[in-house]
């Protein structure tokens, strides 16, 4: 009788595995988009499993508008609108997926897990059931905070690699007579749509739809919250406070942020040799037990035998 349950078991977490993977598949072809300042649409990949739970995130509504979510809501929506994800998901989408996820995809590496033990019943793999589960839970429980560090993060080292030429570029043609607001414009027609390109259209779209210009820096500033693009734009902020010219501060802005890249680019040569240094002994010692070891390994086992 137990066989025949096991076998039933089997059946139907076979069949579940089945269906789940379907569902996968044909939400994995499926392509997310953002929709830029000038209505083009920006293709953003979002994980799997994101893709797999959303449908479902309105079941926590009542339960994300509670207060006690309303700052981690708010911290998300922020970093969502940093790693260029606004519009496509929400802070409460969000905090409802970092709930759903380790529940949902935990159970179901659980079930896996657990479907391989009765295959294999006498292997390794049954004993490491429980710890192989805790594992699962844990780093997908990890993998949607991870996942919109690490957007913020690449988006950010986009901004920061492409925004001195940026400059430049704008230096060139407002010392040349062009107004700051056509340069801008230029340049993003010019450029390919990138990170910093995104953030350029905007701003030039806010400014053209009756935003001042200082409103429009600032509010890239604290939407995309990167050091670098945040010192510029409080820079030009001043320069019209102050009546400086524009064309002088775009070069004093762009001296500096190649200054700073240099001494980040130094500060990481520097860290190299320690940062080698861990797995450069990890391989050392296996290699030293080989090589002087092994052949007295060898002839032990041979007087043995």
């Amino acid at each position: 009788m137990m066989e025949h349950l096991e076998l039933a078991l089997m059946a139907l977490w076979g069949v579940a595995g089945a269906g789940i993977a379907w569902y996968a598949a044909s939400i994995a072809r499926e392509v997310t988009y953002v929709t830029l300042a000038d209505g083009r649409r920006q293709e953003r990949s979002l994980p799997l499993s994101f893709k797999m739970l959303l449908p479902f995130v309105p079941n926590l509504n009542s339960l994300m508008s509670r207060p006690s979510f309303a700052k981690e809501t708010a911290k998300a929506d922020a970093m969502l609108v940093s790693g260029g994800y606004e519009g496509l998901l929400n802070g409460r989408e969000f905090v409802a997926l970092r709930i759903l996820v380790p529940i949902v995809m935990g159970l179901v590496w659980c079930g896996a897990v657990f479907l391989g033990g009765a295959v294999m019943p006498d292997s390794l793999f049954v004993s490491m059931r429980t710890p192989l589960c805790a594992a699962g839970f844990a780093l997908f429980a990890l993998q949607p905070s991870l996942w919109l560090k690490d957007a913020v993060k690449k988006r950010h080292l986009s901004i920061m690699k492409a925004l001195p030429f940026v400059l430049d570029v704008l230096t060139l043609s407002v010392e040349a007579g062009m107004d700051f607001i056509s340069a801008l414009q230029r340049n993003c027609a010019s450029r390919k749509m990138d990170p910093l390109n995104e953030e350029l259209l905007r701003m030039t779209k806010e400014i053209q739809v009756g935003s001042s210009r200082k409103a429009a820096l600032k509010a890239m500033s604290d939407r995309v919250r990167q050091s670098d693009l945040k010192a510029v734009a409080y820079a030009l902020i001043q320069a019209d406070e102050l009546g400086v010219s524009i064309g002088s501060i775009l070069r004093i802005q762009s001296d500096q942020l190649r200054a700073r890249r240099f001494d980040r680019a130094e500060k990481l040569a520097n860290e190299a040799p320690t940062k080698m240094l861990g797995p450069l002994m990890l391989c050392i010692f296996p290699a030293v037990f080989i090589i002087l070891l092994g052949p007295i390994v060898v002839q032990a086992m041979k007087g043995l035998l």
